[in-house]
């Protein structure tokens, strides 16, 4: 991997982090996605950031949780749907023009609403 990839890498994953950090006080962010996502682009860029991820006392509990098949909460499921089907909606409203774009966009958070909602729920 290049030096450019890498670190724009791990300014997608410290962006995503803070994301994450700003949903767990915030109901409407939801932090499980920011933190994986966070977690993928440190996987892929820095060992060091990674492994402090995956073991902080704070982080380290969602993560490992979906990685271990143990499932997320299902106020973050709801959070998730809702926030995606916030902003995936206003910006096929407001933003896209092309008929075929607006489908795929749908096609993608229909996708990942699939997604969120086969993953196990972890129960409280």
């Amino acid at each position: 991997m290049n030096v450019i990839a890498k670190y724009l890498l791990i300014l997608l994953g410290t962006i995503s982090l803070a994301f994450g950090i700003v949903g767990v006080f915030l109901p409407l962010l939801p932090t499980t996605p920011f933190l994986l996502l966070a977690a993928a682009c440190y996987a892929r860029s820095s060992e060091k950031f990674y492994n402090w991820l995956l073991n902080n006392r704070l982080f380290g509990n969602y993560i490992k949780n979906y990685r271990s098949g143990m499932g997320i909460p299902v106020k973050v499921k709801i959070s998730s749907l809702a926030l995606l089907w916030l902003t995936i909606l206003s910006t096929i409203i407001f933003f896209i023009v092309t008929i075929w774009v607006k489908l795929l966009v749908l096609f993608i958070a229909i996708m990942v609403s699939y997604h969120i909602l086969s993953i196990k729920t972890k129960e409280t």
